[in-house]
This record gives C-alpha cells, sequence and structure tokens, in this order.
C-alpha cells in the first residue's frame, strides 16, 4: 500500500496522535505489516490474511481474549502490560478490527519499542530467555479455558491430516510438479507412522489440550534491547487449542538449525546441539513442574515431529502452485522442504542426546 493508502485505513482506528509516516515492517509469510510513526507514538498495522485465517473475527476474537488474560497476569504480578503483551487497539466504532469491503481486513497494535525479533538465534542465552518466555506464556494461560477459543486454522498441527492433504496434493498435481520431487515424496512416506504420535496421545488423554501459541519461531517473540530479557510474545494469530509439545517443537526446529529454514546449502542444515539444550532448560526450568509425564516423554520428539510437519506442508504449497505461503524466487517452498527435511535427519541422528538432555532437566526441574 501506499502512504496514502496506509493512512486511510489507520485514520479509522483510534488513535489521537498526529500521523507522520508508514513503511512496510518485518518478514511474515503470511499477513502483511506496516509500522506507522505518529508524533508522539508508534504502532503497528496489518491487513490480515483472509486466504489464510477464513474468519478473521474468529482471529480477534481469541487475541481479545488471550492478551486480555495476559495483561491480568502481568499487572498481578507487578509487571508493564504495555510491553509485555500485545495490546489492540479499537476502530472508532469500538471493534478490534477494520473491514475495508475491497482490500480486506486491518488491526493495529500498540508498538513496543526498545525491543526487536531477530531472524536468527544470535547468543544462546537469548534463546534460553525465549525458552522461558515461551513457558511463561503458558504458565500464565494455565487458569483459561481452551475451550473458549476458535480453531482458527483448523487441524493447524495435526500431523495426520497434514500427511493426507500432501497425499491429496500429489494425486491431483496441479501444477504439475510431483516428477521433480520423487525423492522427498519417498522421504514423507517413509516416516508417516511419526504423524501419528502426538495425535493418539492427545486422542487417548495422556497429552492434555492446552492454550498454545502454534507458531512459536524465534522471530515471533521481542528481546529487550538493552537487557536481552526476551519480554514480549507476538504473532497471536494461530493461538488457540494444542499442545504444549507443538510450541516446544516449533521453537527448536527454527531456532535450532544451523542454516536458514530455506537454504539451499544442505551443509550448512543440522541441529544445534547446544541450543537445544539451552531451550530446553529454560522451557522445563519455567513448565516442567505442570507438565504430564507422557509430555515430557515426548519431548525429544517435538522438534523432528513439528520439522517434519512444516517440511510438509511446504512442499505440499510447491504441489498446489505455491498459493498459502508467500514466496521470493523460483522453487522456494521446495527449498523450504528440503532444508525442513534435511533437519529432520539430524534430528533423527541426534535423538539420543536429546532424550539425555531432556532427562538432565526433568532430573532437575520436574516432581515425580
Amino acid at each position: 500500500m501506499t502512504r496514502e493508502e496506509v493512512y486511510e485505513i489507520f485514520s479509522k482506528f483510534a488513535v489521537d496522535d498526529e500521523f507522520v509516516s508508514a513503511e512496510p515492517f518485518g518478514g511474515g509469510h503470511i499477513n502483511d505489516t506496516y509500522l506507522v510513526v505518529c508524533k508522539n507514538s508508534k504502532y503497528t498495522l496489518q491487513q490480515l490474511n483472509h486466504h489464510v485465517f477464513r474468519e478473521p473475527e474468529h482471529v480477534m476474537h481469541n487475541i481479545r481474549l488471550v492478551t486480555e488474560h495476559l495483561a491480568a497476569q502481568i499487572r498481578a504480578a507487578g509487571g508493564d502490560p504495555l510491553r509485555e503483551t500485545l495490546n489492540i487497539v479499537r476502530t472508532r466504532d469500538g471493534n478490534t478490527h477494520y473491514y475495508d469491503g475491497q482490500r480486506g481486513f486491518y488491526r493495529v497494535f500498540t508498538f513496543v519499542d526498545g525491543a526487536r525479533s531477530y531472524p536468527k538465534v544470535e547468543t544462546p542465552v537469548h534463546f534460553y530467555n525465549a525458552a522461558r518466555a515461551f513457558a511463561k506464556f503458558q504458565k500464565q494461560l494455565a487458569g483459561f479455558r481452551a475451550g473458549d477459543l476458535y480453531e482458527t486454522i483448523p487441524n493447524f498441527h495435526n500431523t495426520v491430516s497434514r500427511y493426507k492433504d500432501l497425499l491429496l496434493a500429489i494425486d491431483y498435481d496441479k501444477a504439475g510438479r510431483c516428477a521433480f520431487v520423487e525423492s522427498e515424496i519417498a522421504f514423507v512416506r517413509e516416516r508417516r507412522d511419526l504423524c501419528h504420535v502426538v495425535v493418539d496421545a492427545i486422542e487417548e488423554g495422556s497429552v492434555p489440550i492446552r492454550v498454545t501459541h502454534n507458531d512459536t519461531k524465534y522471530d515471533n517473540i521481542l528481546i529487550d534491547d538493552a537487557t536481552g530479557e526476551a519480554i514480549c510474545i507476538i504473532d497471536l494469530d494461530t493461538v488457540m487449542p494444542g499442545s504444549m509439545l507443538y510450541d516446544y517443537g516449533d521453537s527448536l526446529r527454527f531456532g535450532t538449525n544451523a542454516g536458514a529454514e530455506d537454504d539451499r546449502d544442505l551443509s550448512r542444515v543440522y541441529c544445534r546441539m547446544d541450543l537445544f539444550e539451552e531451550f530446553t532448560r529454560g522451557y522445563l526450568e519455567v513448565l516442567g513442574p505442570n507438565l504430564t509425564p507422557r509430555e515430557i516423554e515426548l519431548m525429544p520428539l517435538a522438534g523432528r515431529l513439528i520439522t517434519f510437519e512444516c517440511g510438509m506442508r511446504f512442499l505440499t504449497d510447491f504441489l498446489n502452485g505455491d498459493v498459502y505461503f508467500k514466496i521470493h524466487r523460483p522453487s522456494h517452498n521446495l527449498d523450504r522442504a528440503r532444508a525442513q527435511f534435511k533437519l529432520v535427519q539430524d534430528m533423527e541422528n541426534r535423538y539420543d542426546e536429546m532424550v539425555a538432555i531432556v532427562q538432565k532437566y526433568k532430573e532437575r526441574y520436574c516432581h515425580d
């Protein structure tokens, strides 16, 4: 959007400050985000991708309830809710979002200054602090009824469903690309049993449904510029009922990868065990006593499972003609899928090390 178009949308929100500038901000795969600078304040304005989020009202319902709950928890602990959680800016008529009949759905949040997200883990202590923050997020929401939230993307982390989606993409071969990815398809088929592990544990009740973020990439947390502390969890579009194993696993998928999520040089893609240990230490230190034995037992598998799931999603989108994730080059989704599958292989090779690390911090922080 042009500056004038951003201003037109932004003027619908209840901000009584002089508009100065607006520019694209961040590097998300799904939504378009703009940093809006006013004379005395800053905001993020986002256009919500309604092709991904078919019910934007449900997304904003979840975010409103969760951020209100978090703000109350933060205030009770003596913290600063304007800095430690997202804050929705209402429209001038009191809604959580604005709908433009031509361009779509928009929402505005106050901007947290003096903090930023990082595309990669720069120091191990940052990842340790991120683990503590994601675990604290879980702990703060422990008293929140998961049933009060909508499922904003049905079957988002249902790995059995994701596998079926891939099989359909293979059968239809809409973009005529199956012939180019036979080895990747074989890789997935060989590991189809992995898809059932957490889904089956949820169904049998040994893994409880909790309020989860479901997209716990390292760049979805704000790190304070001065202290290096992780202070605020962002990108709450997928907050909904789920398993903590999904949150823990997705953080490991994104944060421990020595390479890039879309790295074409697969020799650079492997799991950094020092970061795996730092994240596991921080996560169990905060949340360990609240977890069930089966959740802890499955933690060494969680990173591999979610990495495998994400690889399936990238491969599915490649076969469907790149209709879900933003791409920046031809075969971008295929590059992403290949990098995920390489990381899966490395995690398989390091599984015993992961078991030992989880056991180490289980003994230190968890109660039998």
